[in-house]
């Protein structure tokens, strides 16, 4: 399963010490083999319980940007093919925000309550200013996930306080938010966890040499539009991007100030309409006028009137 926040490691949370090993060792030797099994099954309880299965994301919608990285990619694989198994999908190119865990339809119904409220106050913040997010350069995390290096700037500033504002309001509903203390917003395009296999294989760390060539590439910005809410585990989406149980609009311009392009095509339709309506007027009035001066004359002998004489003198009925 990809873990879209490369910053989380789900480890077991319980460890018995040395000292409760050896007393159980002494005192219940007949009974060991249970006792263990009891205790990894409370420990995979627990580690369920707590792995984050859903997050806030940033889509990336800019092809240019993923283009960029699916060339990335095949590099690596050209020089490693080992690592196509370790490769995020085309579809999926994404910026974390938080992650959380979700257990029931009624958590998940309160993450959308509250996902849904951030909406106002993430405008209020934006001020109608769009977001750009640019992206350039690669890194790793510990050799062991690769991703596209988020510029540093005063939008990548704005794009924490979004990340506190949600947070926040998750937190007052009672939703418990992942570790946060080293985020570091990046947009991951491989980590070997994707495949448990490659370790079998001999790879234990990414190279970071495999990538040296784009070590300071500009891949492109990003105006972030929209943010979702994603489930890690659910069935993803058509176009390899993740099953989204809610989403919302942020940093668009509003209806009351449309672009260049918007008011361009706007005035065209108006005018468009307004001759069609003159048009129609016209003949119409004209056409009431005729059957006036004409009263109770056949149909046929208004055609001339109603400006048809082009027709006719043309051969329309040759």
């Amino acid at each position: 399963m990809e873990m879209p926040f490369a910053e989380v490691d789900i480890e077991e949370e319980f460890s018995p010490t040395s000292s409760i090993k050896a007393k159980n060792k002494k005192k219940r030797k007949r009974t060991t083999g249970r006792e263990n099994d009891e205790d990894d099954l409370i420990k995979k309880k627990k580690k369920d319980q707590d792995r984050p299965n859903y997050f806030i994301s940033v889509p990336i919608t800019n092809s240019k940007i993923s283009d960029g990285i699916h060339a990335l990619q095949d590099t690596i694989i050209e020089k490693d093919g080992r690592l196509s198994k370790a490769m995020i999908h085309y579809g999926s190119f994404h910026v974390t925000l938080l992650v959380m865990h979700l257990s029931t339809e009624a958590a998940i119904d309160n993450a959308v309550s509250a996902f849904l409220k951030s909406q106002g106050l993430i405008e209020e913040l934006l001020q109608g200013k769009p977001l750009d997010l640019s992206f350039q350069g690669t890194d790793h995390f510990r050799n062991q996930v690769g991703f596209v290096k988020l510029s540093e700037s005063d939008n990548t500033t704005t794009l924490l306080k979004i990340a506190e504002i949600v947070k926040n309001l998750f937190q007052e509903k009672g939703i418990i938010i992942g570790d946060d203390k080293a985020f570091k917003p990046h947009l991951t395009f491989m980590k070997l966890s994707k495949s448990p296999k490659l370790r079998k294989q001999g790879v234990k760390k990414i190279d970071p040499h495999l990538f040296e060539n784009f070590k300071n590439h500009h891949f492109g910005d990003e105006p972030m539009t929209r943010l979702d809410l994603c489930s890690m585990m659910k069935k993803k989406q058509s176009n390899g991007y993740y099953y989204c149980e809610s989403s919302i609009r942020v940093g668009e311009k509003k209806g009351a100030e449309p672009d260049d392009a918007e008011l361009l095509s706007l005035s065209k339709r108006l005018v468009e309409n307004a001759v069609l309506k003159a048009v129609q007027q016209y003949l119409e009035e004209t056409q009431n006028k005729n059957r006036q001066l004409d009263f109770g004359a056949p149909v046929k002998t208004e055609e001339p009137t109603l400006g048809n004489n082009m027709e006719n003198g043309n051969g329309s009925r040759k």
